[in-house]
């Protein structure tokens, strides 16, 4: 029992002596390395939490355009929760599974369907320094010096089963289990989020705009205009610019003119019956609805697409708290 318990003894202290001279070792070869070495393992071991906790967990992005106003304005900082929809495994690389699916009426994140890509390396390296410099530094830029739009933040207005239109710029929806058309104001008491929209353009003016467009292609075609027509169009000056209103009335238009053209019938079909939101898509706008690039230009967006949702306004400090 003695010769045990010496052995026990005599292994332990040799465990703690060698334990020691190891630290006292590492201290040492510490106490050698240079101050700056020091400081650049730090800033590493810093830049690489920073980095993960940015890829899997939360990142920091800045409101580019007014799109989103004014729920969110141009610079505000906000963190965006990416683990809910499942983050990527790599920056722009494949996608883990999330715990949810994006919600009607959350403010989401994706990736612009319009965004044309300068190669995967200039992708991970631009998004690599975007998240380490919590949204400071953006190398992705346009001729003109301003950043371009590889990321949208926008409002999931449809979602999956729904029918969608727009209608002198006001959204309209059939939901599944709908037999008619719902205005948006009506849906959105009935889901967690309801929110204000803002307008820029009156209700009364779209028929200003859509004279307008009527009167430049009946003119082109050497149809003669409606009176009605020429009445209206004087207050179509002092009106603000509606892209998807003129293009969507362009198109009506010359489906009445030229109704064999396959072009307009399909996109006619699509104005007047709305877009079929298939099961695992999603339909984002903007809040600002007059001033924003969002599904009613691209379509539909797939969920796989999208990132994250924006969680919280962390700057500028009177305007922190939820993003909603």
């Amino acid at each position: 029992m003695d010769r045990w318990f010496a052995g026990v003894t005599t292994v332990t202290e040799n465990f703690l002596t060698w334990r020691k001279r190891r630290i006292l070792k590492k201290k040492a070869k510490q106490k050698k390395r240079h101050p700056i070495i020091e400081w650049i393992d730090a800033f590493l071991w810093a830049a690489f939490v920073v980095l993960l906790i940015n890829q899997y967990l939360f990142q920091a992005y800045q409101i580019p355009t007014p799109s989103m106003e004014n729920t969110l304005k141009v610079s505000d900082r906000i963190f965006v929760n990416k683990l809910i929809y499942g983050p990527e495994l790599l920056p722009g690389i494949g996608k883990l599974p999330g715990y949810a699916h994006p919600q009607r009426n959350r403010i989401i994140i994706f990736e612009s369907p319009t965004y044309i890509s300068r190669g995967t390396l200039f992708d991970i390296v631009q998004r690599v320094l975007y998240m380490l410099t919590l949204s400071l530094v953006d190398i992705d830029r346009d001729e003109n010096g301003e950043p371009r739009a590889h990321f949208l933040i926008k409002r999931a207005v449809g979602v999956g089963g729904d029918r969608l239109r727009v209608v002198k710029g006001e959204v309209e929806l059939k939901p599944p289990g709908f037999s008619t058309w719902v205005s948006e104001k009506e849906l959105n008491p009935l889901h967690p989020v309801d929110f204000t929209t803002q307008r820029t353009i009156a209700s009364s003016d779209y028929e200003a705009i859509q004279a307008d467009v009527r009167i430049r292609e009946y003119e082109q075609q050497g149809i003669p205009v409606l009176k009605a027509d020429r009445a209206l169009v004087s207050r179509a000056a002092g009106v603000k610019y509606d892209l998807f209103e003129r293009s969507k009335t362009n198109n009506m238009v010359n489906h009445k003119i030229v109704p064999h053209e396959s072009r307009y019938r399909s996109e006619y079909a699509r104005y007047s019956l709305g877009w079929v939101i298939p099961e695992g898509w999603i339909f984002p706008m903007g809040d600002n609805r007059d001033n924003s690039n969002d599904a009613r230009y691209f379509g539909p967006v797939r969920l796989s697409n999208v990132l994250g949702k924006a969680s919280f306004i962390y700057w500028p400090i009177p305007r922190m708290g939820a993003a909603r």
